[in-house]
């Protein structure tokens, strides 16, 4: 029997989801739900929350990126997750750069660490 390992699950824009998508990370899961969620401009903050939610609950999923702006509309929720799985990594889109000081998990990652430590 083969031993599989964890998807990557993606929120996004259209873009960012069809990029990964034609990379090959489209699943369903038993229960027939995607590992993916496209964010369009109609989609409510209620429903991106619950999607990222579901995402953390799922034990097959190893990886969430989410696009950086979206990561702001949800940033309680994204703060509130201190597990190391699902990693929650946000990224760019095409329309929105990334900014650093915006990452909750590069924040924490820096507090980790002093400057003296790489010395």
């Amino acid at each position: 029997m083969a031993v599989r390992g964890k998807l990557i699950a993606v929120i996004g824009d259209e873009d960012t989801c069809t990029g990964f998508l034609l990379g090959g990370i489209g699943e369903l899961n038993k229960n027939r739900k995607p590992n993916f969620l496209v964010v369009e401009k109609d989609t409510s903050i209620t429903e991106i929350e619950e999607t990222f939610k579901s995402f953390l609950a799922r034990n097959d999923i190893g990886i969430i990126l989410i696009n950086q702006f979206i990561a702001e509309m949800i940033r309680h929720a994204i703060d509130a997750h201190m597990q190391s799985i699902p990693a929650v990594l946000e990224i760019p889109s095409k329309e929105h750069p990334y900014d650093a000081s915006k990452d909750s998990i590069l924040r924490r990652a820096k507090g980790m660490f002093s400057a003296e430590d790489f010395r």
